[in-house]
Parts: structure tokens; C-alpha cells; sequence
């Protein structure tokens, strides 16, 4: 049992800060229950889990509690189209979904980010730039990825719609406590190497299932080093390895990030919230359920060759042949059957049909110059169909902003509006059957990014590589064009 005066993990920190009352359970004797009702600080909502939300809310006679701690964006089901504004949104099953969205959120007075809003984006994306999400908090929302706010310290986790119904009306919810799991980072990553290249290593080396339920933090100097966009990253991709919850401790990165940010604290009231922010970190001596390491030094940047985020490899190396044990043998066949490769082969050796560029992943400012700095001077392979979504149309004008705009479309890059685009088959942005895409998104399982479709995960500088050569290329072995 830990007591106030333990050591404590930041997990254990953020749990016990928002702990309204301690669930009686079938603990052994001498056990504290691990389930318990919280205080949930604040909810995002979009268009795709909300619905049956608000139908409960209506049926049950409840109204919402504290509009202003809900924020409500449409973006999985969005067209990116750039004359999307004048496409009917009420047709279709997903123009209809925004339109519920819209219509729930005036009924129940929620604030509310339009899809003709400057500041209109990906969930995940927005509610960051915006100064929503804070260190320190617990955040909700109808979404796996949530876990992605966790890189500024914050306790936030996925829910579903019932839930959803409960947040609204009360700003409480009931959770099992999570297990905690320490990834130790340690090294220097090298030239086009980035937190979803450490991440995808991570998952190969440790499993898809190596963190299930758990709350993981990623710690160590080369965590310290990453910009909050990298951070977001890490802690996005740590659903992949089954967790519940990704955290990094906030510092003066994520302090210098948030100052100044609309939904922020303002003036002296944002200093005195950072203050308490750097208090969030976890105890020296606190214990974890479980620890990791990688070292980052030798990491060359990873793609995934099959249809599991765990089928990770070097882009220098070679589809790995088959493991011994007969259960993964026959996944392991599987996933080549339905990818259409063999293993052996390179990994340089696999063509691809289209490239996304996006997605709350990899759909920042950092990721598309990182991606620009590999395009500007080249051209899309023939063949190829290239996109690039930015994750709110606020990363839209920046690039812009920036020029990386012009860079794209003069590759040969379709420019786009901000939305969840090709990471997820509910928009028009979807692979054929049979295409194979290069893709910076989160999930590569059959069918994701449309019927049919073989998706392999990377980073933003690798799709890029991979568009202009038309295939999975190293892009540390591009030759540098001069500015």
C-alpha cells in the first residue's frame, strides 16, 4: 500500500490528486482497492463516439456539468478535400455524424470547434496547441489515443460512449487504478532517427502487448531532449503497446510550449500553475510493476512489414523469417500472405503505391518539415499517390507560413485540410484494395486505412523518402540537396 509519505510514481501523483472516493472491492486483507471514482478535469469530444452519448443524456433527464471543462471538434470522418466547405456534409453517413456533432453541442451548450474554424483539427492535435490540455489534469475522450496528452504530464485516457455520458453529466468516472510500467531511454538518436522510429523499436523488441492496461512513463535524458511534439508522439504510440496511459513528466519544454496558449493559464496564474507543474515527476526510489530500456545510439529508423505494430524492423535490414513457435509461425505467415512479401526479402525492396503524410501521430509542424526537408528538390515516383494532412489547420498555416506548402505541391504532394484523413477508413481518404501505402499513422492492421489495404508504419522523413523513390527507401541515404 502506498502512503502519502511513499515514494510515488507521477502516475501515482496524478491518481491520488484526482481520487473522489476508493470503490470497495474484493481486495485481499491488508489490500487497497485499485478501483475508484475520479475527478475528470477535462473531456474532448468529436464526431465518431459521442452520438449515444448525448441520446443517454437526453433519455435519462441530465443535463452537462461544467460546459466549459467539454470541447467538441469533428475529424475522423471529415473530408480534407480542399473545397470541403462546399461539399453537403449532411450526406453520407459521415457528413451526418458531423452534423449530429454539431447539433448535440448546441443543444447542451458545449464549446464547440467548427469545421470552418481556424482552430479546427484533430482532437489530439488542437486540444494541445489550444492550452487545453494541461500537466497535472485528467483528460477524457471517446478515443484510444488520448494517451497522447499524457506527454505533458497529464493523466489522460481513452473512454467509450457510456462513459462518455457520465463525464458529460458529472465530470466523474469510475477506473481501475492502472500498473505502471518505466521505459528507460538512454543515447542519442542519430540523423533522421525520431520518437515514432523509438517507439516502433520498443514495440518490435518488447512486444505489442509488453505494457497491456498499464500506465507507462517514458523517462531518461533522450526523453528530456524531444520536443513536445516528439513527447506526443511516444506517448500516442504507447496504446500500440497495450497500454492505457503514456506520461512524460513535464519540464521547462512543456512549460515554455504551453505559456501563452489560449486555454491556458494567463499572467501570474500561469506561473504560479508552473510552479506545481514541476512538482509532477515521479519520486526517486518510487517503484514501478515493470521496466524497459533501449538505447537509443545504434537505432536506425524502423518500418513495420506486417499487419501488428510489433512486426517492426531497420529499413536496413530484411523481412525477418518465420519464429519458432508454431502460434506466431502461423501469424507470422499469415501477415506476409496478406501483405504480399516474403521474408528474406529487403526491406528496401518493397514498393509502395501511396504515402500518408498526417494523423495525430505524426501530423505536427515538426513532422511535415521533416518531411519538406527530404521532399523540397525531388519529385513523387511515378506512380504514386502522396498526401499530406496537417493536423489542424493551425500546423495547415504555419507550413504555409513556412513555405512547406509550395515545397509539397511542387513535388507533387496533394496539399490537404486538416482532419484524421487515411490513418483511419472513415473519410473518402482510403487505400484500394490491394494498395500499399507508406504511412506516419499509429496502426497497420488489415484493413485500416481501407478494405484490402497494406499499410507499413513509419516516420514522416521515411514516407517522404519512400514517395520520391516510389518505394521503402533509407532516407539516410539520400543524397543531400543543397538549399
Amino acid at each position: 500500500m502506498t502512503t502519502a509519505s511513499a515514494p510515488r510514481t507521477l502516475y501515482r501523483k496524478l491518481w491520488d490528486s484526482h481520487v473522489i472516493e476508493v470503490v470497495p472491492g474484493a481486495q485481499g486483507e491488508g489490500e487497497e482497492s485499485r478501483a475508484a471514482l475520479i475527478h475528470v478535469d477535462r473531456h474532448l469530444l468529436h464526431e465518431c463516439s459521442t452520438h449515444q452519448s448525448f441520446e443517454a443524456l437526453r433519455s435519462n433527464g441530465r443535463s452537462v456539468h461544467r460546459r466549459e471543462t467539454h470541447l467538441a471538434v469533428p475529424d475522423h470522418a471529415v473530408s480534407t478535400a480542399l473545397d470541403r466547405l462546399s461539399i453537403a456534409q449532411d450526406d453520407g453517413a459521415a457528413g451526418a455524424q458531423v452534423a449530429r456533432l454539431a447539433s448535440n453541442v448546441a443543444e447542451f451548450d458545449i464549446p464547440y470547434v467548427p469545421l470552418d474554424d481556424a482552430r479546427q483539427g484533430i482532437v489530439h492535435v488542437m486540444g494541445p496547441e489550444l492550452g487545453f490540455t494541461l500537466p497535472g489534469i485528467t483528460l477524457a475522450c471517446g478515443d484510444s489515443h488520448t494517451s497522447t496528452h499524457g506527454a505533458f504530464g497529464a493523466l489522460a485516457f481513452g473512454i467509450g460512449a457510456s462513459d462518455c455520458e457520465t463525464v458529460l453529466a458529472t465530470n466523474a468516472i469510475v477506473q481501475s487504478r492502472a500498473k505502471t510500467v518505466k521505459v528507460e531511454l538512454s543515447g542519442t538518436l542519430g540523423a533522421h532517427v525520431t520518437s515514432k522510429d523509438v517507439a516502433l523499436a520498443l514495440i518490435g523488441r518488447y512486444g505489442a502487448g509488453f505494457a497491456t492496461g498499464c500506465a507507462v512513463e517514458f523517462t531518461g535524458e533522450a526523453v528530456r531532449a524531444m520536443s513536445m511534439a516528439a513527447r506526443m508522439t511516444l506517448c500516442n504510440m504507447a496504446i500500440e503497446a497495450g497500454a492505457r496511459i503514456g506520461l512524460v513528466a513535464p519540464d521547462e519544454t512543456t512549460i515554455d510550449y504551453l505559456r501563452g496558449r489560449p486555454l491556458a493559464p494567463q499572467g501570474e496564474m500561469f506561473e504560479q500553475a508552473a510552479a506545481y507543474w514541476r512538482t509532477l515527476a515521479s519520486d526517486p526510489g518510487a517503484e514501478y510493476d515493470r521496466t524497459v530500456a533501449l538505447d537509443l545510439d545504434a537505432l536506425a529508423p524502423q518500418i513495420t512489414w506486417g499487419t501488428n505494430p510489433q512486426d517492426a524492423a531497420p529499413v536496413d535490414g530484411t523481412v525477418p523469417a518465420a519464429p519458432e513457435d508454431a502460434e506466431a509461425a502461423r501469424q507470422h505467415a499469415k501477415a506476409l500472405a496478406y501483405m504480399g512479401i516474403e521474408a528474406g526479402m529487403p526491406v528496401t525492396d518493397i514498393a509502395v503505391d501511396v504515402v500518408f503524410i498526417g494523423s495525430c501521430t505524426n501530423g505536427r509542424i515538426e513532422d511535415l518539415r521533416a518531411a519538406a526537408a527530404v521532399a523540397r528538390g525531388r519529385k513523387v515516383a511515378d506512380g504514386v499517390r502522396a498526401l499530406v494532412v496537417p493536423g489542424s489547420m493551425a500546423v495547415r498555416a504555419q507550413a504555409e507560413a513556412e513555405g512547406l506548402d509550395t515545397i509539397f505541391t511542387e513535388a507533387g504532394f496533394d496539399w490537404r485540410m486538416a482532419g484524421c484523413s487515411m490513418c483511419v477508413a472513415m473519410n473518402e481518404d482510403r487505400l484500394a484494395e490491394g494498395e500499399r501505402s507508406a504511412s506516419t499513422s499509429n496502426r497497420n492492421f488489415e484493413g485500416r486505412q481501407g478494405r484490402g489495404g497494406r499499410t507499413h508504419l513509419m516516420s514522416p522523413a521515411m514516407a517522404a523518402a519512400a514517395a520520391v523513390t516510389g518505394h521503402i527507401a533509407d532516407v539516410r541515404t539520400l543524397e543531400e540537396i543543397p538549399a
